[in-house]
């Protein structure tokens, strides 16, 4: 079937990106040589002209540190700027007032824009931390608030986030970058065996996000992503699939226009009204925006 133009398709939602200043923040997940170009500044008013110019209608904005003064930032940028409709922000599950922190987070300027929690469990050295009972009693609270949880975790995590979805059936857990296969390294397995037990619970979806990063940056295709896209488009199905850019990350590996084009070459076998969906419908329905 054809692509879907930027013209005939609906609200098109990139439903992962980030911004940062650096003035205001050090991101100190920034280093080496490899990472240098993201070491300046990536603003709004970078983003804006790049969305406007690749169709794209509306943004998600994702947390970057992990660190309490940021959400509240994220929020009133949200409050300020129409291209943002949602913040996916950072509070310490593990705090005993987690409940108190999001209730004062959408009550602050912006508040409204909250719809999502996320935190680095990538960088987390216990490979279950998401059961771990502290966590388990945030993430409740984040279902109580009417939140969707955010997952950036490593392949080898994802039988934990598994375990943590099926055991907190009324929150919605967001995959993000597909659990971040190695693509670059062609290797489908274990990974899509744990993606499909993940995708296989109701109260779980994922974003077609990040995937050129894990390629080789300088080399991949279309079909090195596709195996992977395919796993997740068959596992999840067309409803449960958010497209995102994760810019200005993937500056690394592809232009702003280049990530949403590839994003709908992926799915360009799917009917118009499912790619809509993957392209902004979906995000609209999970995060409520």
């Amino acid at each position: 079937m054809a692509v879907v133009s930027a013209a005939e398709a609906p609200r098109v939602v990139d439903a992962h990106h980030h911004v940062w200043d650096l003035s205001v923040r050090d991101q100190d997940w920034i280093t080496g040589p490899e990472l240098a170009p993201l070491r300046r500044d990536f603003t709004l008013d970078e983003l804006r002209p790049l969305a406007r110019t690749a169709g794209v209608d509306a943004t998600v904005l994702v947390q970057t540190i992990c660190v309490p003064d940021e959400t509240p930032e994220f929020l009133a940028l949200a409050a300020t700027d129409p291209l943002v409709v949602g913040v996916v922000g950072w509070t310490d599950l593990t705090a005993p007032d987690v409940a108190d922190t999001l209730a004062a987070l959408r009550s602050g300027p912006g508040g409204r824009h909250l719809v999502g929690i996320r935190h680095q469990v990538q960088g987390e050295p216990d490979p279950e931390w998401l059961l771990r009972p502290d966590v388990q009693r945030g993430l409740r609270a984040v279902a109580t608030a009417g939140l969707a949880y955010d997952l950036v975790i490593l392949p080898t995590q994802l039988p934990a986030a598994t375990r943590a979805a099926a055991a907190l059936p009324e929150l919605t857990f967001v995959l993000d970058h597909l659990g971040k296969p190695p693509i670059a390294a062609a290797a489908l397995e274990p990974w899509a065996s744990h993606l499909r037990a993940f995708a296989a619970l109701p109260n779980t979806v994922a974003k077609l996000s990040g995937l050129p990063t894990e390629a080789d940056w300088h080399s991949w295709t279309t079909d090195d992503l596709r195996p992977f896209a395919d796993t997740a488009l068959t596992a999840f199905g067309p409803t449960r699939l958010l497209f995102g850019s994760d810019w200005p990350v993937s500056t690394l590996a592809a232009d702003y226009a280049r990530v949403l084009t590839t994003t709908r070459e992926l799915i360009a076998t799917l009917s118009p009204s499912e790619q809509a969906a993957v392209l902004g419908g979906n995000a609209e329905r999970v995060y409520g925006v």
